[in-house]
């Protein structure tokens, strides 16, 4: 099993707030996104793949206020709905977790749960994009939780189940180069060596991990110059 960084999720109060903040924060304007009406929230992209992480692309995410909320009891992915992170995210955007693309997601979906981590239910999402539809699979628990701060990633495979080539529609090949590229990302967390053995357990490597406060240190080349992203434990 091989799991890599696939992508960084930054929450923002409202799409114009978060494209506001990329720009005096990163120096670039994000690309144009899409909807996920299952959550009722948008989003817009821009890639940050360099050589130690060719898939990686940043999202900037928010709730949509022009879409109807979630049906019955599901929770938007991501924490989304809980008020403490909203109270955070409207003083400015702020990282909040990322996903680990892996070829196995059933595998690796049961390799946390042997290590006594219940990541959430196989979701199958999908949107339009300029290269064609692009389609995934993504792990959602019902109650919306990130788990462990945000620092244990969400798992993502991309393509349908079928695909002879999954990655050949990915948000990688849709999105023009940014000028921001990925140089590293670092956790820390109470739980580090319960941490440790759940990355491990996916095949996701290449990330240190710190036993200490809650934290999610992102490290990006930009037009401003090295910039660093933390969570701060929310």
């Amino acid at each position: 099993m091989n799991s890599q960084i696939d992508h960084l999720v930054v929450m923002a109060s409202t799409l114009d707030a978060g494209v506001a903040w990329c720009e005096a924060t990163l120096g670039i304007t994000p690309a144009a996104g899409g909807e996920h009406e299952k959550y009722g929230t948008h989003n817009r992209l821009f890639k940050i793949a360099s050589p130690k992480h060719p898939l990686a692309y940043f999202e900037i995410i928010a709730i949509n206020p022009d879409a109807p909320a979630p049906k019955g009891s599901v929770a938007r992915w991501f924490d989304m709905d809980d008020k403490a992170l909203q109270k955070a995210v409207a003083q400015a955007p702020r990282l909040v977790t990322f996903a680990a693309s892996t070829d196995d997601i059933k595998g690796a979906r049961h390799a946390l749960r042997t290590q006594e981590i219940e990541r959430g239910q196989i979701v199958h999402a999908s949107r339009k994009s300029n290269k064609g539809t692009l389609n995934w699979q993504i792990t959602v628990r019902e109650d919306g939780e990130r788990l462990f701060n945000g620092c244990l990633p969400t798992l993502i495979q991309w393509g349908k189940p079928d695909a002879a080539e999954p990655l050949r529609l990915h948000p990688r090949n849709s999105l023009p180069r940014s000028g921001v590229t990925l140089q590293s990302i670092a956790i820390s967390h109470p739980s580090g060596p319960k941490l440790q053995a759940a990355y491990e357990a996916i095949g996701l490597q290449g990330i240190a991990i710190a036993t200490g406060p809650a934290n999610i240190t992102a490290t990006l080349q930009t037009p401003k110059g090295l910039v660093q992203l933390d969570s701060l434990g929310i």
